[in-house]
């Protein structure tokens, strides 16, 4: 399950350096609006986003491949169903900050995504 982790934080910081590269706010200095920022303050700013997102993708990783090993140990079997549990308890306590609304949601379309996946994966 480490590899997991590794995977989710690299897949993170790739996301999270592709949306500084098309955000066009990346480096903007809101004292100075009309001063175009170096290229320097450019890749700062990208490396700082890939960064963030890397960290939280990792968490989010490191609850799916927690949960999803608790549960597996507690019902004795390895299979798709597991997968699913998990994505309802991660989702679930991700969207919870948000409102109990927001819980249900992200249990429910972290479960149907966790689904999908192991659809695909199997």
């Amino acid at each position: 399950k480490g590899i997991y982790l590794l995977t989710w934080f690299v897949l993170g910081g790739a996301f999270g350096v592709f949306t500084a590269g098309i955000d066009t706010n990346v480096g903007f200095d809101p004292k100075d609006p009309l001063r175009t920022p170096t290229a320097r303050e450019v890749l700062k700013d990208m490396g700082q986003r890939g960064m963030s997102y890397a960290k939280n993708f990792a968490i989010v990783g490191a609850m799916f491949s927690c949960t999803e090993c608790i549960i597996e140990s507690h019902r004795g079997k390895s299979d798709w169903k597991n997968a699913v549990y998990s994505g309802c308890v991660t989702g679930g306590a991700i969207g919870l900050r948000a409102g109990l609304k927001a819980g249900v949601l992200g249990c429910g379309g972290f479960a149907a995504f966790s689904a999908a996946i192991e659809y695909y994966l199997r």
